[in-house]
């Protein structure tokens, strides 16, 4: 099948760290998302709170995700199904490869914390800026 090209298509960073972060909170054992430093905490942008994106000069495109998940989870399965669901949800919706997902666990929260609810995670307003 022939594919016509109509133009260019670019796709903000912004918006592959959201389908990121939301195919991340939907992995089971996930708690919520770390900050990588202090100065991240204190970012206005709560929406890249722990996931970085990375391009490199060659154009491969690498992911760290920092996040906490709930106590008593196999963690090395639960990082490895955000790795194969951050993959193909970004493949899937921005035809993007990412070269690289790595998962940085922060810590693991007891069982009594409640789960952060999904739309704190991502109240930010695209349409303000």
């Amino acid at each position: 099948m022939a594919t016509e090209q109509l133009g260019e298509i670019v796709i903000a960073p912004r918006v592959l760290e959201k389908i990121i972060a939301i195919a991340t909170a939907k992995v089971d054992g996930v708690h919520s998302f770390a900050n990588k430093s202090m100065s991240d905490s204190l970012a206005k942008r709560s929406l890249s709170r722990g996931v970085y994106l990375h391009t490199a000069d060659n154009g491969d495109v690498t992911v760290d995700i920092y996040l906490y998940l709930e106590y008593g989870v196999g963690v090395p399965t639960v990082a490895m199904a955000i790795q194969k669901a951050v993959k193909s949800a970004v493949h899937d919706m921005a035809d993007v490869s990412l070269s690289a997902v790595n998962v940085h666990v922060a810590g693991i929260v007891p069982e009594k914390s409640p789960k952060p609810d999904m739309a704190d995670l991502f109240d930010e307003d695209f349409l303000n800026e």
